[in-house]
């Protein structure tokens, strides 16, 4: 069980110390169903490290029973803690659903007569420059929707801009959301949020800077229309919706849009920081046993509700 659930985490309440194994493969999750409690005794470091033999202990980012409103993290996995946790809108969640579907199904024509080799990734044309146009307006939505869900506003009133967009890279760790191909082996991994960098938020964003070019000079920027950016734009949306709305809707349920992301795509994290995640709060009934032992928290209905915190930049 500890090679399979290789993290943990740890907090105390007023009687007992709580530890929750998760994994560190996929998304790792965390197994609110194999929850270890036992009755006070000692410090919760030496307890981790006795009990569970941890290493390398870590301070999270957030109290316990926290989360950000609009961020997900790997710790949310079942699909009403997800909805509660981040404040998800039903209706926005199925219109991005709806706007993935139109850009994949989109992408799937084209690559009907495109490979996407070394010499593919490199063509254009009208087709590929439509599809990234409208692949990176999308991409602005979901930026432009956590912002206003989250009552952000722009500096001095003006449009938002990449100056502010770069501000979520670090808040809702987007460079840990890698897209793979199924379909081709010699594709590379895409990781569309990997170089953004504050100090050149359009440049440093290789695709989104080649949109906005071939956006508003086709004249002389058609060939940045390529079929590599519509790839890295295509997976910049599939990042983003995961980013808002978590990535199993997308893997788990049965309809289209779901069918398509398992044909196409593997979604996985990388370099993945654990301290980053959401923790549950467990409230334990007065008669609980003091021995060390593993339940399920979360069936229980021993979680208290979300402290949902607002995302701040």
């Amino acid at each position: 069980m500890h090679e399979r659930n290789a993290l943990g985490y740890a907090y105390e309440t007023d009687s007992h110390l709580v530890h929750i194994y998760g994994k560190n493969y996929d998304f790792n999750v965390i197994s609110v169903g194999l929850t270890a409690i036992e009755g006070k005794s000692g410090s919760l470091r030496d307890w981790v490290i006795r009990v569970f033999g941890a290493q390398d202990v870590k301070p999270l980012q957030l109290p316990i029973g926290s989360s950000i409103e609009n961020v997900w993290r790997p710790s949310l996995y079942y699909i009403q803690d997800i909805h509660d946790a981040l404040k998800i809108n039903a209706f926005e969640q199925r219109s991005a659903e709806q706007a993935l579907r139109v850009l994949i199904e989109k992408l799937d024509d084209l690559l009907l007569y495109i490979e996407p080799d070394q010499n593919g990734l490199k063509s254009y044309g009208h087709k590929s420059r439509e599809l990234l146009i409208l692949a990176c307006t999308e991409v602005e939505n979901s930026w432009v929707s956590i912002f206003k869900n989250s009552g952000i506003s722009p500096q001095n009133n003006r449009m938002f801009t990449t100056n502010d967009y770069v501000k979520l890279l670090s808040k809702a760790r987007l460079n840990e959301f890698q897209i793979t191909f199924k379909n081709y082996d010699d594709l590379r991994n895409f990781i569309p949020f990997s170089q953004w960098d504050v100090s050149q938020p359009t440049k440093s964003l290789k695709w989104y800077d080649s949109y906005n070019k071939t956006k508003h000079d086709r004249n002389s920027s058609f060939n940045e229309a390529t079929l590599e950016n519509v790839l890295d734009a295509v997976s910049a949306n599939i990042a983003m919706f995961c980013a808002r709305f978590s990535p199993f809707s997308l893997l788990n349920n049965n309809n289209t849009l779901s069918s398509l992301i398992n044909q196409h795509f593997k979604i996985s994290l990388i370099a993945s920081d654990p301290s980053t995640y959401y923790i549950p709060k467990i409230e334990l009934p007065a008669d609980t046993r003091t021995d060390l032992l593993i339940y399920d928290c979360y069936e229980q209905k021993h979680n208290l509700a979300w402290n949902i915190v607002p995302l701040v930049l």
